[in-house]
């Protein structure tokens, strides 16, 4: 019976470590995204004043994603603005103020960058780029990316007796 009872403690330790370590892979964002820069550039005064006021500026920007231009080395990524939250996430929930692109080294799968998708980007304003968005021409600001973070989707379902609400953790596969 103690030998039962020091078996079930151990299990129930080992659990718990595993636990502890598969929710805290999950929740990691990092650094560049939820913390931002010293000073860092708001978007409003980056778009109101003249861009080039704040070339190399680091910025911590974020939004929904509108397209994404895949270039032979690089790729161009046009995001509808939204204020972050104090994590570095876009509040989809509060008004938009407008567009930015920011560029990549490299190729970005615009099958897992979808239009849609939340996304904060770090990096430094390097100036604007023209945008035309229907029959209208736009400067927009040009971040050049130091790091992205494509935010996870939740999924939220009931369970079929209709009782709670759980999530769909498959993004993780």
């Amino acid at each position: 019976m103690i030998e039962n009872v020091y078996g079930r403690r151990k299990d129930m330790k080992r659990y718990l470590l595993l636990s502890f370590l598969l929710l805290n892979a999950c929740s990691t964002v990092p650094v560049a995204i939820k913390n931002p820069p010293l000073h860092d550039i708001p978007y409003p005064e980056a778009t109101t004043q003249k861009i080039t006021n704040f070339k190399d500026a680091p910025v911590r920007w974020g939004g929904i994603i509108v397209d994404v231009e895949n270039e032979q080395n690089f790729t161009l990524v046009q995001v509808l603005y939204y204020p972050l939250d104090s994590d570095g996430e876009p509040q989809t929930d509060k008004s938009h103020a407008g567009r930015f692109v920011f560029k990549s080294p490299g190729f970005l799968e615009p099958a897992v960058y979808t239009a849609n998708a939340k996304i904060t980007v770090a990096g430094t304003l390097t100036g604007d780029i023209e945008r035309t968005v229907g029959k209208k021409v736009l400067r927009v600001p040009l971040i050049s990316a130091t790091t992205i973070y494509l935010w996870p989707v939740y999924d939220y379902y009931s369970y079929h007796d209709g009782i709670g609400y759980g999530f769909d953790y498959s993004f993780l596969h």
